[in-house]
């Protein structure tokens, strides 16, 4: 299906454009952007704001009191759809914690199970855990920790193939010989939930890892004799970390100093659970956060509201602000020739903004 936008001001991702313009799309797919050099048909949808990039999250766990481990069924990731898109993000990566091998194997028949009904938006499953130091494991069940054997490594990543997309992982208890069979698979691995000191940390950056999961949550902070693994995001030339900007897992201040020395390295999580008081995982809401036995546990963010809080809180220019939270997430799992920008050849995945940044439309063709 064919349908043609108008818009009177567009960030593509990688620059402005203020005149008005026409966006062709085929079959949800961009095939031009031009100059509007006349009166537009009738049939013509114009959209009237701000048009940028939609938003990618590529950690979230549940929705509408549905935590996806506790529920891997197709309506929990319908929930989480709905709630990602409403958000500003119809592109999002499901994610469990820490947990027993079979409920990852439940959440990866569940993925496939979606996709085989053409469920919408997930990208691919993120399993954060278990191999991980428990030492740092913030409100991870410590009895689910363990360091991983080849056999279990290697038996998950064949029963997930072509689902599991991402993995964090402590690169202090794992292996090379691990490290190098997960990304076998094609794989993306994380660094987090880590103790790992600073000349550890590097030599697994060098050796290949090219994320870390959410900076300075559940890892080695940055000391003065100890640069830990914070200070190895910090200076690897690289590596990409993501970033929980509410607030409560990273104090604004601290949020404005990592974009200050990772720029285009530093992207946006939202790391939203949701309430539950059934299964390990019991998140109970506290304000704008949520808490596990006491523990910070996980926000109530959507992207959007990531978003604002870069733009109002951290005063991150508006055009970072929105890379951050869509085009550097799709480099992370190199999806960036398809989402991330508004381009020919890319998904017409739009979000729609008012003058005062109010979010007015979201076209998911």
């Amino acid at each position: 299906m064919q349908i043609t936008y108008e818009a009177g001001q567009i960030f593509t991702g990688s620059k402005w454009i203020t005149e008005k313009t026409v966006i062709a799309t085929d079959n949800g797919i961009i095939t031009a952007i031009e100059k509007a050099h006349h009166e537009l048909s009738a049939d013509v949808v114009k959209l009237d704001g701000l048009l940028i990039p939609a938003f990618i999250d590529l950690q979230i766990y549940g929705a509408n009191k549905k935590l996806f481990a506790v529920y891997p069924t197709i309506e929990a990731l319908q929930d989480l759809y709905t709630y990602c898109a409403e958000g500003g993000a119809p592109l999002f990566q499901p994610t469990v914690a820490t947990n027993k091998i079979e409920v990852f194997y439940a959440c990866i028949d569940a993925v496939r199970a979606y996709w085989s009904q053409n469920g919408k938006g997930v990208i691919g499953l993120h399993l954060e855990g278990p191999w991980i130091n428990e030492e740092k494991r913030g409100a991870h069940i410590k009895e689910w920790i363990h360091e991983p054997r080849i056999e279990e490594v290697k038996d998950l990543l064949e029963y997930g193939k072509g689902v599991i997309s991402m993995i964090t992982l402590a690169p202090e208890v794992c292996t090379v010989a691990i490290i190098k069979l997960i990304q076998s698979y094609g794989v993306v691995i994380s660094a987090g939930h880590s103790n790992v000191a600073y000349e550890h940390a590097m030599q697994s950056l060098d050796g290949g890892i090219p994320v870390i999961t959410h900076l300075y949550n559940a890892m080695s902070p940055l000391q003065h004799r100890a640069p830990g693994l914070v200070g190895a995001a910090f200076r690897h030339p690289t590596v990409k970390a993501s970033i929980i900007p509410d607030g409560y897992h990273v104090d604004y201040a601290a949020v404005a100093i990592a974009v200050e020395i990772m720029k285009e390295r530093l992207f946006v999580i939202t790391d939203a659970v949701t309430e539950t008081d059934i299964g390990r995982y019991q998140h109970k809401r506290e304000g704008e956060k949520y808490e596990a036995g006491g523990i910070l546990s996980g926000s109530a963010l959507t992207m959007f509201k990531a978003f604002l809080n870069l733009v109002r809180e951290v005063k991150v220019p508006l055009g970072q602000a929105v890379n951050m939270c869509s085009l550097y997430p799709a480099r992370v799992l190199g999806l960036d020739k398809k989402y991330g920008e508004i381009a020919p050849g890319y998904a017409a995945q739009f979000l729609v903004l008012d003058k005062d940044l109010n979010l007015l439309d979201i076209v998911t063709t």
